[in-house]
């Protein structure tokens, strides 16, 4: 089976202790890797190297109980030795808040490995056995410290349903079944992903049956396909939201610093029209970076299209015509969306760049603090409002670059309280002050269109709720096959 992949293939997703707060990686490690829990048709946290988790009763620890007989890519069994390494070489997202808050893990036993809590944190099984973080996914460590990072990043060995074949990085990954994977043997004997860019070309490989599956499709394109005898259109709606992140908000000297302006950036923007235009009226809006199926989320109005409004206030501001805003920094294979918003950020006065990078290249510079002006930030991982705070929104996550002490104030003290209610009463409050500051300008839960060709029984796509790409892998099946 063969995809057409949307963004250009990273070294780093083949290594789960470097996953960042997006779920791109995870199209690649529900192959090659395998965790302790996951997300699984029928759950969010199911469990899969562990068979079970025990927490204490006052919350201090956490007891994982390992599968036995279940084997690395080379052989070696996998032990709680290799998901304690893996834990402790993690250094993703939400590595700081792991280090801040876990005083450390025992492995017990082969089978047996135990987490030790500074303080009781409702929130660890999220963070660590859900794709909030890679945390949870284990490596081999003898392999690992054989042939080091780098080293295993160009050869990796999991325990996941295939094994590493061949990597081109931006062009090609090769992958084949690994038949004695523990919860079955794959259907498909062997997975290709290309690398195509541009949507058009990825459309017309999959009318030349070139790729069986393309990732991301939209617009025009998307309803050629759906036109296409022979071809499937699958439209998901995942939990991937969209926002602009007006990172200068808390430089006096910017435009950005006044609410106002702010303001006038959320009511430029015709979100409806672009939902039409770009995903087919498939995506949800939102007025949240919170996406409404996460835990704790709140409802909060959608951001209304107001272009009078918006010049109205930027008048306010002390801008009557409007201002050089910069530079526009979003992901290349979402330049569509970016040139809408710029678009319409200028129809009021708001003149931008649009400055597309490649996806690995904008999430490093984004958490690297290197981006300035407004990014449009997104992020498909999987967690609740307080992960999605913690990445976002909180002093210290992983792309925070200013925050609000109040705001700050409320996250330290949701983080420890053991009552549901008053966490839930907390983040609460604490969306609606996000929302209440005009933190940021939110766009959509993304609509992520893929489309199947005809060779397909089972494309795997929207088997696990939530999640845009194709798994779990060994689920999958061509037709015949």
């Amino acid at each position: 089976m063969t995809w057409g992949v949307h963004v250009s293939l990273a070294p780093t997703w083949l290594d789960p202790a470097e996953t960042p707060a997006l779920l791109t990686p995870f199209m690649v490690l529900y192959a090659l890797h395998d965790g302790l829990a996951k997300p699984m048709p029928g759950g969010a946290m199911v469990p899969s190297l562990a068979e079970s988790w025990t927490p204490s009763k006052d919350g201090l620890t956490y007891t994982f109980v390992l599968r036995r007989g279940v084997k690395f890519h080379n052989g070696q069994p996998v032990t709680a030795e290799d998901a304690k390494f893996s834990f402790e070489r993690y250094r993703g997202a939400g590595a700081k808040l792991f280090k801040d808050r876990v005083a450390g893990v025992d492995a017990v036993d082969d089978h047996t490995l135990r987490f030790r809590l500074k303080q009781p944190w409702p929130d660890f099984l999220t963070f660590y056995a859900t794709p909030a973080t890679g945390a949870a996914w284990v490596v081999p460590k003898k392999y690992v410290e054989s042939v080091g990072d780098e080293g295993f990043k160009k050869a990796p060995v999991g325990a996941g349903p295939y094994r590493f074949v061949s990597f081109n990085p931006g062009v090609e990954l090769v992958l084949e079944a690994f038949e004695q994977y523990w919860r079955k043997p794959p259907a498909v004997k062997k997975l290709v992903f290309k690398v195509i860019p541009d949507e058009s070309t990825r459309l017309a490989a999959l009318k030349r049956g070139e790729v069986d599956i393309l990732y991301s499709i939209r617009g025009a394109l998307a309803e050629e396909l759906r036109r296409t005898p022979g071809l499937a259109l699958k439209p998901t709606v995942v939990q991937a939201t969209f926002w602009l992140s007006l990172v200068d908000q808390w430089d006096a000297k910017s435009p950005w610093h006044d609410q106002r302006v702010r303001l006038a950036a959320n009511y430029a923007i015709d979100r409806a029209a672009i939902n039409q235009a770009e995903t087919l009226g498939f995506s949800r809006l939102t007025g949240s970076i919170i996406p409404s199926s996460f835990e704790f989320y709140k409802a909060l109005p959608v951001p209304t299209y107001d272009p009078k409004k918006a010049r109205q206030l930027l008048a306010e501001a002390g801008y009557p015509n409007g201002f050089d805003a910069g530079e526009f920094f979003c992901d290349s294979s979402y330049a569509n969306l970016g040139e809408a918003v710029v678009n319409y950020l200028k129809a009021v006065g708001i003149t931008m760049q649009l400055r597309p990078l490649e996806r690995a290249a904008f999430f490093a510079q984004h958490g690297e603090k290197k981006l300035r002006n407004v990014i449009q930030a997104s992020s498909g991982a999987f967690g609740s409002a307080a992960t999605r705070i913690e990445g976002f929104v909180a002093a210290g996550g992983a792309y925070v670059y200013g925050s609000y002490p109040d705001i700050d104030g409320l996250f330290r003290e949701q983080a420890t309280e053991p009552d549901r209610k008053k966490r839930e009463a907390y983040l609460s409050k604490l969306q609606q002050l996000i929302h209440d500051k005009t933190v940021f300008a939110p766009i959509w839960e993304l609509a992520f269109i893929n489309g199947v060709g005809p060779r397909v029984e089972e494309s795997g796509l929207g088997l696990i709720a939530g999640h845009p790409y194709s798994s779990p892998y060994e689920d999958l099946r061509l037709k015949g096959k």
